[in-house]
């Protein structure tokens, strides 16, 4: 019997056409740099996932989460995970430095260029495009 996705959020940052990413130190994604997320507790929104673990893995508060995307999530490794995952866009104040806690590690801006280059998933790869495309037709 399948099991039901679980729900999960991540918070795309992004300052001057780069984007905020963490590498992750636990499985699933181990090792992959993604954007900081996480999954939902019981009874919280998409919304309010996104912005606690972009605080918890970056200690940047950050506001006006804006859904941008959803993925469906399957995966055969570490035991057959699978994720509803709802990625935002979101504000913060300019001048706060990301600072790598919870299981993040390597806080860094990155370019669509250097995504395209780094072990990330697919689906922070379609995101960093996609916002490309949207800055280049502006």
């Amino acid at each position: 019997m399948p099991l039901s996705p679980q729900a999960a959020s991540s918070a795309i940052l992004e300052r001057n056409g780069r984007f905020l990413l963490i590498r992750r130190k636990n499985p699933p994604m181990a090792d992959l740099f993604a954007f900081p997320g996480g999954r939902a507790e019981p009874g919280e929104t998409p919304d309010d996932t996104a912005l606690r673990e972009f605080f918890e893995e970056t200690g940047i508060q950050a506001r006006n989460p804006t859904l941008f995307a959803t993925y469906d999530l399957k995966s055969e490794k570490d035991g057959g995970s699978h994720f509803f995952l709802s990625v935002f866009r979101i504000e913060a104040d300019r001048h706060v430095e990301a600072i790598a806690a919870d299981d993040a590690a390597d806080p860094g801006w990155y370019t669509v260029e250097e995504i395209r280059r780094l072990p990330c998933p697919p689906s922070v790869r379609d995101c960093a495009e996609k916002l490309a495309a949207l800055a280049t037709d502006r």
